[in-house]
């Protein structure tokens, strides 16, 4: 199935979001991998663009944006917004997908719902422990660049206005659920119902508690043959 995840970004330093999605990092920790001079590695393969900004100057550009309408001054407050949309594994198999198509359903998905914002949209090509699904990662400034044209998720005045922040709630949620389903459903990819999921499901915490106890064992059963 088709998911959306949303993260909240209380760092005041964007280029760690660039840097993220162009170079290698601990599926464990998200830190950095360093090669033996200390230096980031880059990512195999990724696609990355940028709406209302340039990807490498990303950064710089959304301290400028904010400093011009004196946001994001607080440590507390969220200074950018990450979502991921992963992929079904079978799509990739049974349907065709591939990295250069789901990065522009990631662009038409950005463009549309988070609309006057400095954005970067980035695909990878796998998912963790090669379980071969393709994801978009979309980061977008909490604050908006540009007056976009008022549409009907929005929810505050503001919300179409430069200089007004992002606010995520539970409606916007599910609109976004319902938006990633509708362009699953139009594309004939794999999905479930994500305003009704199962009852059955597990948190990030016991996901990564699964994973880690996984790899420890994997790693004991490759010492075993020696």
């Amino acid at each position: 199935m088709d998911v959306i995840k949303h993260i909240a970004i209380k760092n005041s330093n964007y280029d760690v979001d660039y840097d993220y999605l162009t170079t290698k990092h601990d599926e464990f920790t998200s830190k950095p991998i360093l090669d033996e001079n200390g230096k980031r590695i880059p990512r195999e393969s990724f696609i990355i663009e940028g709406i209302n900004c340039n990807p490498a100057s990303f950064g710089r550009e959304c301290e400028n944006l904010n400093l011009r309408y004196g946001k994001n001054k607080k440590s507390s407050e969220i200074k950018a917004h990450h979502y991921i949309i992963s992929f079904d594994p079978r799509d990739r198999d049974d349907n065709g997908l591939t990295p250069k198509q789901a990065q522009a359903l990631g662009m038409e998905f950005a463009q549309k719902n988070f609309p006057g914002h400095q954005t970067l949209v980035c695909t990878h090509p796998d998912g963790h422990n090669s379980a071969g699904n393709i994801h978009v990662h979309i980061v977008i400034n909490s604050v908006r660049a540009f007056d976009v044209t008022r549409q009907d998720f929005m929810e505050r005045p503001g919300d179409s206005l430069a200089g007004h922040k992002h606010h995520v709630t539970k409606d916007f949620l599910e609109y976004l659920k319902s938006e990633t389903m509708l362009m699953c459903q139009q594309q004939s990819f794999y999905q479930v119902d994500l305003l009704n999921p199962a009852k059955l499901r597990i948190t990030d915490r016991e996901y990564w508690a699964q994973r880690r106890g996984q790899a420890k064992l994997d790693a004991e059963v490759a010492l075993s043959h020696f």
